[in-house]
């Protein structure tokens, strides 16, 4: 019989510009869309660590995380 012991999973979201509108107003839409996804894994409780977070040229974000799955127990992954 096998059991999980620990469990993470990595991530890399790239939070692209929406078509149609002003490039100031995209790149601030995607600042805000990266900020609510974190919010949402604060208050879901799930345990997380960004390991990087970028803006692209053109106003995008890019983060990459490493995160809880399942509500495993996450080990030593995120010290």
């Amino acid at each position: 019989m096998k059991r999980i012991r620990s469990a993470c999973i990595t991530k890399t979201i790239h939070f692209q510009l929406k078509d149609g509108i002003d490039r100031e107003v995209a790149a601030s839409a995607a600042r805000d869309e990266t900020a609510a996804y974190i919010h949402s894994l604060e208050r879901k409780h799930t345990v997380y660590k960004v390991l990087d977070r970028h803006d692209e040229p053109d106003g995008s974000v890019v983060i990459e995380l490493i995160m809880q799955y399942n509500n495993h127990p996450v080990g030593n992954y995120l010290e």
